[in-house]
């Protein structure tokens, strides 16, 4: 298999790396880079654990080649800050918007992606938004409240 040089930006810091052609970006994430809150569930882009934003969309990382982020922003649920908790992360706490934590960091990815693109999203925009990522615990009302939350407080 070929290899190829990229270069892209992870939560900010400019990277360069070289992959085999097959490498996907969860792999190269969790495996390369030890950026490790990117989870692997179903490996085939219906779960939303890999949720990850490129260049400010959530994409699933379990089906994205590495090679299709070179030049783009890359950001993870390390991404979100590195200090206190964002208003979104602290209405999950609040809200009980998780209870295992599997799902939590594709839940955090996403949310934070629809409140940047839509921050007056109504609830029946939350939940469109929010279908691709799947959590076996909560029943989505945390979810749900805790998104609601982060959105009225800023």
């Amino acid at each position: 298999m070929s290899e190829h040089a990229i270069r892209f930006t992870l939560n900010g810091a400019p990277r360069e790396v070289t992959v085999p052609a097959e490498r996907l970006l969860v792999d190269l994430l969790r495996d390369d880079l030890r950026v490790t809150g990117t989870k692997d569930g179903c490996s085939v882009g219906v779960c939303g654990l890999c949720t990850v934003q490129v260049d400010g969309a959530p994409m699933s990382a379990c089906l994205l080649l590495a090679t299709q982020v070179d030049g783009a922003a890359v950001r993870t649920v390390e991404g979100l800050g590195d200090g206190p908790l964002t208003p979104l992360q602290d209405a999950f706490v609040v809200e009980g918007g998780f209870q295992c934590g599997i799902c939590t960091s594709g839940q955090l990815m996403a949310a934070d992606a629809l409140l940047r693109a839509k921050p007056d999203a109504t609830a029946a925009e939350v939940n469109d938004w929010m279908m691709g990522n799947l959590c076996r615990c909560t029943g989505y009302y945390g979810i749900q409240r805790a998104i609601a939350t982060a959105r009225d407080s800023a």
